[in-house]
């Protein structure tokens, strides 16, 4: 099944890289998820399966299932910038289509058991301003939610205080840029 244009043909991983900014080339987390995607298939031939949620188009053009495109991953990179305290509606929404019982998780008599583990997912999280922990309700949320479906392998870069100044933008930008060789050599080893 084809996800979308940029899937290669590959044995070796399956990347499923999602976006959800409404900023297109202004996102920064945009830009950083293009990062960590070029820099895990410099590695060798990977199959790449993209969704940008925030595509009206390119969405309503998608015909596959949410959780068979999850399942069929092997590290999920995903593009979650803040906006009002938390994640994007489009965000939510694909996150609400793979929480499926029976499919990601099931119910058992000691609670809850996540069926998606065995997977790595890299969350870019991508900020205005500069959070001290009790205004950042993105990763412990993501964390959770992964967590939740069994995906407890997550990494987090965090880019933040992206609209202080066009000085802290680029700073951040340039210092989240030059992590992504070391983040994506910790996943792979």
């Amino acid at each position: 099944r084809d996800w979308s244009s940029d899937v290669c043909s590959s044995d070796l991983m399956t990347i499923l890289h999602i976006d959800s900014s409404i900023l297109g080339e202004n996102s920064v987390s945009r830009d950083l998820t293009a990062a960590i995607v070029a820099e895990l298939t410099a590695k060798g031939d990977q199959t790449v399966l993209r969704r940008d949620l925030a595509d009206a188009e390119t969405e309503a053009a998608f015909d596959g299932d949410p959780v068979e495109q999850l399942m069929s991953a092997d590290t999920l990179v995903i593009g979650a910038p803040m906006y009002n305290f938390a994640i994007p509606h489009q965000l939510k929404a694909w996150i609400d289509s793979i929480a499926v019982a029976g499919k990601t998780f099931q119910y058992t008599a000691e609670g809850p058991q996540g069926l998606a583990g065995g997977r790595h997912a890299i969350v870019v999280y991508a900020s205005g301003g500069v959070h001290d922990g009790t205004t950042d309700f993105v990763e412990p949320y993501l964390r959770q939610v992964l967590g939740f479906i069994g995906i407890t392998d997550v990494t987090v870069l965090r880019v933040e205080g992206v609209a202080i100044s066009p000085e802290a933008r680029s700073k951040a930008i340039n210092d989240a840029r030059a992590k992504v060789p070391g983040l994506v050599e910790s996943i792979a080893a």
